[in-house]
């Protein structure tokens, strides 16, 4: 990530605090994946407990999924990029995961449910996050947030910025995700060659799925943030 520009001096305001890269893991009965938060380079970064990005065109590296499993005390977030994921839990709630969707699971005092494919060929792609919860809110009632592609709204806030706003406000658009308890920003954001997206109101983690020569193109994100602390991590 590069957070150099020639309009404003970036070092009074934010500062990239470490950078660090993803590592190979696997999941659920084998699922390969990069794990981002959740490693020996970086336990945690409160309230985020792990972040996995899981992306392949192999059927073998996904097919067999994450059968039943639980979860208790905080949330996990699903993003789907490609590919569909058929989710299921013990209390009879069910839901597909089709590209560009989003499942906010809010797991309260427990539940136990699985997360399989539902292809046998092409690319799965997506991001799962766990946040924790306050201790207040950690034995409540498990719930759901599910959204479609169609129901994400988009926010252009400046020339060559796009951004999918599925958790928090970006301008007037308002993501549909709501959680009083974390008040989560939680954005896809699509910078052509040479923007520059100033984010204000949050401390940044920037995960970027980037090769060096999309890197250099020279996209910057300015965070002038209260603390003024952003961690970036490159896949």
């Amino acid at each position: 990530m590069n957070t150099s520009t020639t309009d404003t001096p970036l070092d009074s305001q934010a500062r990239v605090i470490r950078s660090l890269r993803g590592m190979p893991a696997s999941d659920g009965a084998g699922v390969k994946l990069t794990r981002v938060i959740g490693t020996p380079q970086l336990d945690m970064l409160d309230p985020f407990l792990m972040l996995d990005e899981f992306g392949t065109d192999q059927p073998e590296d996904y097919l067999a999924g994450f059968p039943d499993h639980p979860h208790r005390g905080f949330e996990t977030v699903t993003y789907m990029l490609d590919g569909r994921m058929r989710h299921r839990d013990n209390h009879g709630n069910e839901g597909l995961l089709v590209p560009g969707s989003v499942q906010w699971m809010t797991a309260g005092r427990g539940l136990v449910h699985s997360e399989m494919p539902e292809q046998q060929e092409g690319r799965m792609r997506g991001f799962q996050l766990w946040v924790n919860l306050p201790a207040a809110d950690k034995m409540g009632e498990p719930r759901y947030q599910e959204f479609a592609p169609d129901q994400i709204p988009v926010a252009t806030p400046a020339p060559g910025v796009r951004i999918k706003v599925i958790a928090g406000q970006v301008g007037d658009v308002v993501g549909p995700i709501q959680q009083p308890a974390t008040e989560p920003l939680y954005l896809d954001i699509t910078l052509k060659p040479h923007p520059l997206y100033r984010a204000t109101g949050h401390d940044l983690f920037v995960d970027l799925p980037l090769a060096p020569w999309e890197a250099a193109l020279g996209a910057a994100v300015e965070v002038p943030t209260p603390a003024g602390a952003v961690t970036s991590v490159a896949q």
